[in-house]
């Protein structure tokens, strides 16, 4: 029989995803209590513009849908646990922006797979993990961005575009560009988001967030439904206040996608969670030189440092590492990424979907004015970066001699690991900067340094909270692993988590 629904409990919201899902396996509380009540916060805190879209009779009637499979013993491994989604995921019963307005308004006839796997399962295929949708997190247009402030869509409680703000100081950005997953997370407005990484947008505003995110392996989660801007480089995961909450959620969203992803692999999800507890006795962390030179900011270094030394208590040991093209990283990935998405974004002409031009003389005035009209300042520059080089005399220039650097790079980290298991380093060099304190584009640019090298790899990374810096602000600690070795990373990062309590911080007010 289903549960009545009670008055919301103010102490929903601190639950972790493990203990929400036992709560609800216990039927000690309903799923349409649990949505109710994260609703109502999302409401309540909208001026951190963290929400783009909510849909609360969509979210309600897949809560009472989880209800009906938990009374009825069919419930999903995380049934009824509320997760918000980066507005970088189609979804059916939500409106998908991708922060831009050549996308406003526009309506998914069908969900992403992360979506689906995440909810009731892929049409066909087995059951999902059962999770209920909040809504859609705000993020940069096109996922391009370090900050979230080139959002062009208007959030939940606004009437024009605003900058997600920071939780732990609103007047400092959340990072980029999943900066309303992170915040979202953060906040207590979701117990879980997912976030997409094309070049450290999970790892880097989880780490001004101070909270747990995870970019897995290149491959391992399905790119279907998820809006492009570089595909061979574009992967999701989650993003958690914990390692035992990321690994729940990675092992309901990987596994094969053959069929609608010609970049998936063909290797079966795991249960990331079964090894979280072994002891890292032994682990060999690398900590490469590349990452602690000039630029890292002295507060950053001190709580990387002081994290590094209790993974030596814990058992682990350092081992100095190199990773010599590390500083090639930006031009390589400003080079690879801005290619492929010119040629991405190619498709929103104003022909078969998203933003048309009201007034244009011909076919070419209309693509012209289309584009002009729906694209933002930032991805106009990256589509022309782009454009330029894969022209007619500057592709053996730029574009390929990129791409050769970039095996250059992987090949150093599988150097660096015939010694370590894991490497270990900052995840950006500095904490939040204000909002609007980056004038000037190559700053947002440089601040990506760290997380660029495994992004260009196709590595699992992952950012986990290491303490505070100056202004209070969190500073996160990126775990880079070997290819498919997202378990090593994610016990590495619970040890930790239950050895120290940075991860449990909260932001005052919230």
């Amino acid at each position: 029989m289903m549960m009545q629904t009670q008055s919301p409990s103010h102490e929903l919201h601190t639950l972790s995803v493990h203990a929400l899902s036992q709560a609800l396996h216990a039927k000690q509380v309903s799923a349409v209590e649990v949505a109710s009540h994260f609703l109502a916060r999302s409401r309540a805190h909208a001026n951190l513009g963290a929400y783009v879209a909510l849909n609360e009779e969509a979210t309600l009637a897949q809560a009472r849908a989880a209800d009906a499979r938990i009374a009825q013993g069919q419930a999903g491994a995380l049934e009824g646990v509320p997760i918000a989604h980066k507005d970088i995921f189609v979804t059916k019963d939500f409106v998908t922006t991708a922060g831009s307005r050549m996308l406003q308004n526009y309506q998914s006839p069908f969900d992403a797979t992360v979506v689906s796997k995440l909810g009731t399962g892929v049409p066909g295929g087995a059951p999902g993990a059962g999770m209920v949708t909040l809504g859609k997190l705000n993020c940069d247009e096109f996922a391009m961005g370090s900050a979230n402030e080139n959002s062009a869509i208007a959030p939940v409680g606004h009437v024009t575009p605003q900058p997600v703000r920071n939780p732990w100081d609103t007047t400092r950005v959340p990072g980029g560009s999943s900066g309303g997953s992170a915040c979202a997370v953060a906040a207590w407005l979701a117990p879980a988001a997912t976030g997409t990484d094309t070049g450290g947008s999970i790892r880097q505003p989880a780490a001004f967030c101070g909270i747990t995110g995870i970019k897995p392996t290149y491959g391992r989660a399905s790119r279907y439904g998820m809006v492009a801007f570089a595909s061979s480089l574009d992967q999701a995961g989650p993003m958690a206040r914990s390692a035992q909450d990321c690994a729940l959620l990675l092992s309901a969203m990987c596994g094969p996608d053959l069929n609608r992803d010609s970049t998936s692999l063909d290797v079966p999800a795991e249960d990331y969670s079964r090894t979280l507890n072994d002891s890292i006795e032994g682990l060999r962390i690398g900590v490469p030189k590349e990452f602690f030179g000039e630029g890292l900011a002295a507060d950053v270094r001190t709580a990387i440092d002081a994290a590094l030394k209790e993974y030596e208590k814990l058992g682990a040991k350092l081992v100095p590492i190199t990773l010599p093209r590390t500083a090639l990283s930006i031009p390589v990935y400003y080079i690879i990424a801005p290619a492929e998405a010119s040629s991405n974004l190619s498709r929103f002409d104003g022909v078969k979907f998203g933003h048309r031009a009201k007034d244009y003389t011909d076919l070419a005035d209309m693509y012209k004015k289309t584009r002009a009209e729906g694209f933002g300042d930032e991805v106009k520059r990256r589509i022309m970066i782009g454009t330029y080089v894969l022209s007619h005399g500057y592709y053996d220039a730029y574009y390929l001699q990129a791409q050769k650097i970039r095996r250059m790079i992987a090949d150093d980290f599988q150097n660096a690991f015939k010694d370590c298991d894991l490497i270990a380093g900052p995840v950006a060099p500095t904490t939040a900067w204000k909002i609007g304190a980056h004038k000037d584009p190559l700053a947002d640019y440089l601040a990506d340094i760290f997380t660029l090298p495994g992004s260009l790899a196709g590595l699992p990374g992952m950012s986990v909270p290491v303490g505070f810096g100056a202004g209070g602000m969190p500073v996160g600690m990126q775990l880079l692993g070997n290819y498919l070795q997202e378990a090593r990373l994610l016990n590495a990062a619970h040890r930790f988590q239950q050895a120290t309590d940075w991860h449990a911080r909260t932001p005052e007010g919230f």
